[in-house]
């Protein structure tokens, strides 16, 4: 266990949301932004679908971002049924609203999940190929874009995912965040697999805090994350005893932090889910706090003094 929390100054993180599809649920997002807003991530992403209203949707929370926080947003970009054409001028859409990040992903199959990819005849072929069509519209922007420590399902090999990676990354992309795990040495192991391809952008891990373990379970099975023995038996008999279960989590997401920054990693990029109680339990554990509480610590200090 990690003997000393670092300070605030030494560690980063982003928030991921996703596009609200009900007044409900947008009163929920707004609700979870505003609670972790104070928190002064580096960024915050929004994430986009395949389908005309889930990127309308995407963009209404990306202006709003702009317009009624001072949150950096990072709006989701995919490959999914669309031409090249139609993803250039969504590009050129949040770049005139005053966007300069984008999260530079394929998308998944229009099947679902196990579903087989299939590009769009007249659209970009790759998330590589994503990257490298952003960049030419404004060389400036900044573009993240996806990796994964356990392979994505869909490849063949590690090889042929680092391939993926650094084309990617000879294309523009300046960072890469990976798909959640729950096994840091799983993750370490990739990074020294990427440095030794010559991929030298920040890998920055992807933290999934475990709002209801059944649900992650189910869904990293489907994308290829291992749920580690120990991890099953911290939450087993939780089922209906979600006080617990919110502690447990918070405990253990915690733990999972302070071990990769005990390993010199300093950038998180968190999956909220959009719910924020239990990602600022976390976050508080890891000695973040908010601007004005920070202030009002030194203030105090310098009294004191």
């Amino acid at each position: 266990m990690p003997q000393n929390i670092p300070s605030r100054d030494k560690l980063r993180v982003s928030f991921e949301f996703f596009p609200p599809k009900t007044e409900r649920m947008e009163a929920g997002l707004w609700s979870a932004i505003e609670r972790l807003e104070p928190l002064s991530p580096s960024f915050v992403s929004v994430t986009y679908g395949a389908g005309g209203s889930t990127r309308e949707r995407t963009h209404q929370t990306v202006k709003r971002l702009l317009d009624e926080t001072k949150l950096v947003p990072a709006a989701h970009l995919t490959c999914v049924d669309a031409s090249r054409v139609e993803i250039d001028a969504v590009i050129r859409q949040y770049h005139e609203t005053g966007v300069r990040h984008f999260v530079a992903l394929r998308g998944d199959s229009q099947t679902g999940v196990g579903g087989k990819y299939a590009p769009h005849p007249d659209g970009y072929q790759s998330s590589a190929d994503l990257v490298a069509g952003i960049k030419a519209i404004d060389e400036e922007i900044e573009v993240s874009v996806s990796a994964y420590p356990e392979k994505h399902p869909e490849s063949s090999d590690f090889a042929t995912d680092i391939e993926l990676l650094k084309r990617k990354v000879d294309n523009g992309a300046c960072r890469a965040i990976t798909q959640f795990f729950f096994d840091n040495d799983v993750y370490e192991k990739f990074v020294e697999r990427v440095r030794r391809a010559g991929i030298y952008v920040p890998i920055v891990p992807g933290i999934a805090p475990i709002h209801d373990f059944t649900k992650i379970a189910r869904f990293a099975e489907g994308c290829g994350t291992t749920i580690p023995a120990w991890l099953a038996a911290r939450f087993e008999g939780l089922e209906n005893d979600p006080q617990t279960h919110s502690h447990v989590a918070a405990a253990v997401c915690a733990e999972q932090v302070l071990d990769l920054a005990d390993r010199g990693i300093r950038d998180f990029h968190f999956y909220t889910m959009n719910r924020a109680d239990l990602v600022y339990s976390i976050c508080h554990i890891l000695g973040l706090r908010p601007a004005s509480a920070t202030s009002l610590e030194a203030a105090t200090a310098a009294a004191a003094a």
